[in-house]
C-alpha cells in the first residue's frame, strides 16, 4: 500500500519524507488556509520534496473553469495531480484531464456507485471519505470494501482506491487488508502507526540492561 501525508504544513511533509515513508501527498483549500501561505507557492515546494503524486483541488465548481484552474494547476510540477469534486461537472473535468494525460483525483466519494462513475471517467484515484461515514453512522470501510469488489469485476478500471478521511490506525489496517491502493493521513496518524506499548517497555528494559554492563558502543 502507498501512503500519501494529508496536510499542506511543508516542514511536516520534509520531516516525514525522510523516513521513506510518503510516496505522495493531498491537500486541499481547508488544509492550504491552516498554513496562511499562498497556495501557489505551497504546492510548488511540495513538489519539490516528493516526487510522487500531489493532489491540489480546484476550486471552481462548473466544468469550464475547472478545467482551466486543473490545466493551470498541472502547470506548476509533473507530479502535480488535480483533485476534482465527484459531481457530473467533475467528471467531466476528470475526463477532459485525463485524457490529455494528467492525473486525477475524484474526491468527497461516499457511495460504490459514484466510485464507478469515477473510474469510467478516467480518474486515476477515487477518494472515498471513511471517517465522514462512521461519523454518520454508516461503515466506511464497507464503502472501500465494495469499491475494491466492483474494480476487481472489471479488469478495465484502472482506478486506485484512495482511501480519505483516515482518523486512526485501524482504518488503516482495515483499509489495508481490504486492499486499498493507497491511504492519505494525517501526519499525526502517520506517525501513530510506529507506535506499541510492548515495544517501548522492550527498548526501556533492553537500554536498562545495556547501561548495567557500564559499556559505550561510541
Amino acid at each position: 500500500m502507498k501512503f500519501f501525508v494529508d496536510t499542506a504544513d511543508v516542514d511536516e511533509i520534509r520531516d516525514l519524507a525522510a523516513t521513506g515513508m510518503v510516496d505522495g501527498v493531498t491537500t486541499n483549500p481547508s488544509l492550504v488556509a491552516k498554513s496562511g501561505r499562498d497556495f501557489m507557492d505551497v504546492l510548488k515546494e511540495i513538489c519539490d520534496i516528493v516526487p510522487g503524486p500531489v493532489s491540489a483541488e480546484v476550486t471552481a465548481t462548473e466544468h469550464e473553469t475547472m478545467l482551466a484552474e486543473g490545466r493551470k494547476l498541472a502547470e506548476v510540477a509533473p507530479n502535480v495531480t488535480i483533485k476534482v469534486p465527484m459531481t457530473w461537472d467533475g467528471l467531466k473535468t476528470c475526463k477532459v484531464l485525463s485524457g490529455a494525460g494528467t492525473q486525477v483525483n475524484v474526491t468527497l466519494c461516499f457511495s460504490a456507485n459514484q466510485a464507478l462513475l469515477a473510474a469510467k471517467a478516467g480518474a486515476t484515484f477515487i477518494s472515498p471519505f471513511v471517517g465522514r461515514l462512521d461519523d454518520i453512522g454508516h461503515d466506511g470501510m464497507e464503502l472501500i470494501s465494495e469499491i475494491r469488489t466492483i474494480y476487481d469485476n472489471y479488469p478495465a478500471l484502472v482506478t486506485q482506491i484512495l482511501v480519505a478521511s483516515i482518523r486512526t490506525p485501524m482504518h488503516l489496517k482495515q483499509a489495508a487488508l481490504i486492499g486499498a491502493d493507497v491511504s492519505t493521513l494525517p501526519p499525526d496518524v502517520l506517525r501513530k502507526l510506529a507506535h506499541h506499548t510492548l515495544t517501548d517497555k522492550g527498548l526501556a528494559a533492553f537500554l536498562a540492561d545495556w547501561q548495567k554492563t557500564g559499556q559505550n558502543i561510541l
